[in-house]
């Protein structure tokens, strides 16, 4: 059982990094979605560049490039969960009490996701850990 926990223990790090590269890819995506309408665009088409959709999907894009490549992780992590509050509060939430019938789960996750990597930090492969 020993070897098991120290194999975890030692590639912990490691799966940290690879979670946060996807999770930051998969956040991406929601700010491409709003900016570029691509790869499908949003209900109701593209938001103006200064409205509150356009200034979610300008974090969402480039925060999500951000943690992705993991520089600057844990300011860009406060910023985009509080983000993911904000939009599920004054978005989801009025809709509906339940997550899963105002479909507010991403919103959540995301919200958690950034909570997380906020305390834990990017890992070892990424460009904080190299530069800092």
């Amino acid at each position: 059982m020993d070897t098991i926990k120290t194999y975890l223990i030692t590639w912990a790090p490691y799966v940290l990094s690879i979670f946060r590269i996807v999770a930051g890819f998969m956040f991406m995506q929601h700010g491409m979605q709003k900016l570029f309408g691509y790869p499908s665009a949003p209900p109701g088409g593209k938001p103006p560049l200064a409205s509150l959709y356009g200034l979610a999907g300008t974090l969402e894009f480039f925060g999500g490039i951000l943690i992705m490549i993991g520089l600057f992780t844990r300011p860009v992590a406060f910023l985009l969960s509080g983000q993911m509050a904000f939009a599920y509060f004054t978005v989801h939430a009025p809709q509906n009490f339940w997550p899963t019938e105002n479909q507010g789960e991403s919103a959540i996750l995301f919200c958690f996701i950034f909570l997380l990597l906020l305390f834990v930090g990017p890992g070892p492969w990424s460009l904080d850990a190299l530069l800092f």
